[in-house]
């Protein structure tokens, strides 16, 4: 019998490989600008604790996004647009598509991935003993909204800091050993000028990549709170995939 552990890696290999139908980490690779240059060691911790500073003051974010997925099975990109809502500490939710194909909601606790054209719904829980891969995925999910310094180096190892006309990219690979199986490294970037999010990537097992650029952002505005708790009809068919052996 296959392991739990196994049993969870191969849900969540599933659901964040998918293209269009698993948007569980929508996450970026930061376009090209030009020739890197590496930072000096000083410089490189002023901007690094000028970024962690700023998020304190994050309440809410939404953006459009143009997310980009490579694949070596593929000669070309597949792209897709989107939204993105997020709320301190942890809630956010993703749309995928106009109108929304998928739809994934961070709840304190629980997380719903929501597919309208399909009337399904997929639950996972986030209370009680559910460790492991799950939670691993959602710290690299939050990846980009860190609290703190302290917060960050205790789920990841910092690899590189660069910075490339005004845009400053960390590559990150998560200290647990399950999330470096399904994703080796996460990419954030961000603005010099007001550390403003600009882009994620992840990189998956495979060496495939998902990319989101992200566009239009609002810091701080009102974010209706029905964002979060969105409406299962009751013809739709609810599953908890972590509850299936």
């Amino acid at each position: 019998m296959v392991s739990l552990r196994s049993h969870l890696a191969k849900i969540l290999a599933r659901e964040i490989c998918g293209i269009t139908r698993k948007i569980l980490l929508g996450f970026v690779l930061l376009a090209q600008f030009g020739e890197h240059f590496c930072l000096r060691a000083a410089e490189t911790n002023f901007t690094l604790t000028a970024w962690f500073n700023a998020q304190t003051n994050i309440q809410t974010w939404t953006a459009d996004f143009i997310q980009t997925r490579t694949l070596k099975s593929l000669t070309q990109p597949l792209t897709a647009t989107g939204h993105v809502w997020f709320a301190a500490p942890n809630r956010f939710r993703w749309e995928l598509g106009n109108p929304a194909q998928t739809i994934a909601v961070r709840q304190p606790e629980q997380m719903l991935i929501i597919y309208p054209r399909l009337k399904r719904a997929e639950r996972y829980p986030l209370t009680g003993d559910q460790t492991g891969p799950w939670r691993d995925a959602l710290a690299l999910l939050e990846a980009g909204f860190p609290r703190s310094r302290t917060e960050m180096e205790s789920r990841f190892r910092i690899l590189s800091q660069i910075s490339t006309n005004d845009i400053y990219e960390l590559a990150l690979q998560p200290r647990s050993a399950a999330a470096r199986r399904m994703m080796p490294q996460i990419k954030i970037a961000f603005a010099t000028n007001d550390f403003a999010l600009r882009a994620t990537e992840l990189e998956f097992a495979d060496h495939s990549t998902m990319r989101n650029d992200f566009q239009n952002p609002k810091l701080n505005e009102q974010v209706d709170e029905a964002s979060f708790a969105p409406k299962i009809d009751q013809d739709y068919k609810i599953v908890e995939p972590l509850k299936q052996k």
